[in-house]
């Protein structure tokens, strides 16, 4: 009897095995099937902006958050410009993941001796918005990069672009392009001049601190260095 006893053991750890590949293999057939769905239908919210409607509704009962759906023709083509100069310049060559960027993050990070730099595409960026929470675990960078090949596989660069301009984060409860057009400067995507759509894009590393901070020499300086180079943009 004492001998069968380890061969129980394994038998039921075997079966749980079994069971949780089964688990993340329907989350990972969950996750194919609502990026299909969206390739001709456009996100409702993301997990993102559901995470930070959570905190504000802890805070105040009546909290909603500033969004709007607008086409990718309805947004200016200087914020495309903006957008792909600093945060994603090698965009519409790249199969998801900027190898190149990747290095010099983690060689700039190195030399700091903490994280300063990221080197995260836009795709890998709309991979973490759509589906995962701001919480870390040691899992999150292996199911960016499967939700990242998911999205690329299956989307064109453009459509990629349109979900991520209409869903990232642009201030205390603010997301996509058209909210954000209209809660710093008062009109539609589509009428944002050069400068308010470079001022923008610098503010994406930190929306919220510059949301308070407008004028902050560091947004500033930034701002300046983005519309210096969105004449260089290669845009979907």
């Amino acid at each position: 009897m004492a001998k069968s006893k380890p061969k129980t053991i394994w038998s039921w750890l075997w079966h749980i095995v079994v069971l949780l590949l089964v688990v993340l293999l329907a989350y990972q057939a969950w996750i194919a099937a609502q990026i299909a769905w969206w390739v001709n239908h456009n996100p409702e919210s993301s997990a993102f902006m559901e995470d930070r409607l959570e905190l504000l509704l802890s805070k105040n009962p009546k909290a909603r958050l500033q969004h709007q759906w607008v086409p990718y023709k309805n947004i200016s083509t200087h914020l495309k410009q903006a957008l792909i100069v600093s945060e994603d310049d090698k965009f519409v060559d790249h199969e998801g993941f900027d190898w190149e960027g990747i290095q010099k993050a983690y060689e700039k990070n190195l030399q700091k001796g903490k994280i300063v730099a990221g080197g995260s595409t836009i795709s890998q960026q709309l991979a973490k918005n759509l589906f995962l929470s701001t919480k870390r675990t040691p899992w999150r960078k292996g199911e960016e990069a499967l939700i990242t090949l998911m999205l690329e596989a299956m989307m064109s660069k453009e459509r990629i672009f349109e979900i991520y301009l209409n869903t990232i984060e642009w201030g205390n409860g603010v997301f996509g392009a058209e909210a954000a057009a209209r809660h710093y400067y008062g009109v539609s995507a589509a009428q944002l001049a050069s400068f308010q759509a470079a001022k923008l894009a610098a503010m994406v590393p930190n929306p919220r601190f510059y949301d308070r901070n407008r004028e902050a020499p560091g947004l500033m300086r930034k701002t300046g260095i983005i519309l210096e180079r969105m004449g260089d943009a290669d845009i979907p």
